[in-house]
């Protein structure tokens, strides 16, 4: 009985750490997160428990790199101010390993798994779309429907090269709609503890505020599953106290 007691407490507690530090299953990423000392640049907040590599931080700030053979510049030369935002973006997604509650498994030729509508804080969304709202692209879903024949993505002869605060109108459709919803806008503020930063520093002490907010949505997520476990278990208990 005691045993039994002991099994249910354990698997109520230890549920929310099934989406806790885990790689997304893509074409880079590590199988497991751990210190990478190495990290470049924008990418060097995850150096203390990374889901990539060194060599992805440094390709992942480079035009056309190896990681996925993507253009910046396809419309143009990218504003520095935008594409820092982008490698940053870059790096969040490699490296970070508090993704857990929005991995989604998807059948892909390049990657097996994917996130989807992680709540971006205001700030972070906003800051992205003012910096790059001045640039120029001619889709609306970078994911998908590119011209690829020369090995990097290139405008299709259909579309033609527009200001991205023409393609995208405002903060929440350039955020949902550039990664096919991998990203969902929220009007939380960072330190509010219910939205993702995409960039943050660590410096001086600080440490990843992601960790917080990730376990706050795991926990939401596996309560619903934890009571259906904790049903499950409580009824041979309760079978076996009426004995």
């Amino acid at each position: 009985m005691l045993r039994g007691a002991l099994l249910l407490a354990w698997v109520l507690s230890a549920a929310s750490e099934n989406y806790m530090d885990v790689c997304l299953d893509g074409k880079h990423q590590k199988v497991d997160p751990g210190p990478e000392d190495d990290l470049h640049g924008q990418c060097t907040p995850w150096k203390e428990k990374s889901c990539c590599f060194t060599n992805t931080s440094q390709e992942a700030h480079k035009d056309q790199s190896y990681l996925y053979n993507f253009n910046w510049d396809h419309c143009g030369i990218m504003s520095p101010a935008c594409k820092t935002h982008f490698v940053q973006d870059t790096c969040f997604y490699e490296c970070s390993p508090n993704l857990g509650p929005w991995i989604q498994k998807v059948d892909s030729t390049w990657r097996k798994e994917r996130i989807l509508d992680v709540p971006l804080c205001k700030e972070d969304c906003e800051g992205w779309y003012n910096d790059c709202k001045k640039d120029y692209t001619c889709m609306e879903n970078w994911h998908k429907g590119w011209n690829w024949t020369s090995g990097t993505n290139q405008c299709p002869i259909e579309t033609k090269c527009r200001l991205v605060s023409d393609v995208f109108p405002s903060a929440r459709d350039f955020c949902e709609k550039i990664w096919s919803n991998s990203y969902k806008y929220t009007t939380s503020v960072r330190g509010s503890g219910v939205c993702m930063q995409i960039w943050f520093n660590v410096t001086n002490g600080r440490v990843n505020p992601n960790v917080a907010v990730a376990k706050r949505y795991a926990d939401r997520l596996n309560s619903a599953g934890s009571l259906q476990v904790g049903l499950l278990l409580l009824v041979p208990l309760c079978l076996a106290w009426a004995i």
